[in-house]
């Protein structure tokens, strides 16, 4: 295999960047970061790129705005150093939540922040369980979508949980549950829940569904405050549901959402890496499966023009 590649970290990566770096077998690229006292970012590379294929990777998660215009002045930069083709990997896109204009006079944040990466130099984004997987048709330029499912069913197998369910936290995303569900081989639950506002509160009215004297396992992409988690928890729990675990694809807690998490009922919270958030500390209910390996063989199999449909059928293996 060829290994010709650069591989560099924005700001909000650097573990994942240098784990992903250590999978493969290369070193990171050498670059830098400055944020000036007034808040203004400075990028730059350095070592040469002329003429080789640079992977970037950066999540947009606990700064979003920051991190959104730095992946921008990255791709700029590689360009103007004139690298053969960039690609932006963003294991979490904060933005793709912005997905439509249901309201008047709003904007459409995730098309805006796709056209801005494409306009600045992306070739291709590498991205991992988007809220709103319908912005990929926002690009113009290949987007591959990995899903964290399989590495989450495999830790929930390793529990040995007996009669359990998977549990949707809302109609949008029972097409995503019922995948969960097919591969382990239990039923579905939904929860129907309301949001009136932005207040990243929701209500959970009613649950559709079983849960007595069972264990429940909800799924859900992404997580801030853990309000929702927590209230469809306590109705769970009310419903007679016995061990509660919550499985999320992106953990962006804050202190007081962990603080409420360790004061709920949810036993235990399962998520990935794939933001850097130095506030899972904070709670021993907290584990996390690493998306590295998953993201790697992506970056491999891209790189070497290999099919990457196997990422979605089994658990990712190293290929030589």
């Amino acid at each position: 295999m060829k290994y010709d590649m650069k591989i560099f970290s924005g700001s909000s990566s650097v573990d994942f960047t240098r784990n992903i770096c250590n999978y493969l077998n290369i070193s990171m690229g050498n670059s830098d970061v400055i944020t000036f006292s007034e808040g203004n970012t400075f990028v730059r590379v350095n070592e040469p790129v002329r003429g080789k294929d640079v992977y970037l990777v950066q999540s947009i998660g606990l700064k979003p705005n920051d991190e959104f215009v730095e992946i921008l002045f990255w791709m700029d930069a590689f360009r103007r150093a004139s690298a053969k083709s960039v690609t932006a990997i963003i294991p979490y896109f904060s933005y793709a939540k912005g997905d439509k204009k249901d309201e008047p006079r709003v904007s459409i944040r995730a098309r805006v922040c796709a056209e801005s990466i494409e306009l600045a130099g992306a070739d291709r984004i590498i991205t991992m369980d988007l809220h709103s997987p319908q912005i990929q048709g926002f690009f113009k330029k290949p987007v591959d979508h990995l899903q964290a499912m399989l590495l989450m069913c495999e830790h929930i197998k390793s529990l040995n949980l007996q009669d359990y369910v998977i549990v949707s936290p809302d109609a949008g995303y029972a097409k995503q549950a019922r995948e969960y569900s097919k591969y382990l081989g239990v039923p579905t639950v939904i929860a129907d829940k309301a949001r009136t506002d932005h207040s990243e509160s929701a209500n959970i009215l009613e649950i559709i569904g079983d849960v007595a004297d069972k264990n429940a396992v909800i799924v859900d992409d992404f997580t801030i405050s853990g309000g929702t988690l927590i209230d469809l928890s306590n109705k769970l729990k009310a419903l007679g549901a016995k061990k509660i675990i919550a499985c999320i694809s992106h953990l962006l807690a804050n202190e007081k959402g962990v603080k409420w998490l360790n004061e709920s009922n949810i036993d235990i919270l399962i998520s990935t890496d794939s933001v850097h958030n130095p506030n899972i500390n904070l709670s021993g209910k907290i584990k996390i499966v690493s998306a590295v390996p998953l993201f790697a063989e992506a970056i491999l199999r891209i790189h070497n023009n290999i099919s990457i449909s196997p990422l979605f059928n089994t658990l990712p293996q190293k290929i030589n």
